[in-house]
């Protein structure tokens, strides 16, 4: 990860240099491809390697590369909301990034969506559609003093323990409706 931010941000004076440079290219090198294994656990060496996964697998990418150019990045999981629907199911989670600019603070950025919809890429550096809830920060979790098993990778679903062992197979189901209309 090192080698790829020197080689793509060298000569960038500026946190947000790099921070474009590093984002341009993820958006530009990754494909958002769900097939086969080893997707979705957000395993920024795999992804490197493979050059695709889901959102969880840009944005490693995306975060371990700020982070390995020194600029402090952060893991953000929510929901994605269909746009243009005030009611209906959601049928799984999205992630996206923020790095930290000085004198600015945290900016969002989400190049899994930018790679799937080119229209809005430079939209997608530096801001977030509506389409979306927010629902927690960061990866390897631990819940509480008294958990027990190993930490989270990330944590979108409900989770519990019995004895110190998780429980298996906890059934969800998420949907959401528009209030104000």
């Amino acid at each position: 990860i090192a080698e790829l931010v020197k080689e793509h941000t060298t000569g960038d004076a500026t946190a947000i240099q790099k921070a474009r440079h590093i984002y341009d290219y993820v958006v530009a090198t990754m494909r958002y491809d769900k097939s086969g294994e080893g997707w979705g656990r957000g395993d920024a060496i795999w992804a490197c390697t493979s050059k695709r996964g889901n959102c969880t697998d840009f944005h490693s990418v995306f975060i371990g590369m700020m982070r390995s150019s020194g600029i402090p990045a952060r893991f953000e999981i929510g929901f994605p909301l269909p746009e243009g629907k005030a009611e209906g199911d959601i049928p799984g989670y999205h992630c996206w990034a923020e790095f930290y600019l000085a004198g600015v603070g945290w900016v969002p950025v989400d190049a899994s969506e930018a790679w799937k919809n080119p229209a809005k890429r430079e939209f997608f550096f530096g801001a977030h559609d509506t389409n979306r809830v927010f629902f927690t920060y960061g990866r390897d979790i631990r819940l509480s003093p008294d958990h027990k098993s190993d930490l989270l990778n990330y944590f979108i679903y409900p989770y519990a323990e019995t004895n110190g062992q998780p429980v298996k197979n906890l059934q969800t189901h998420f949907s959401f409706r528009d209030v104000s209309r």
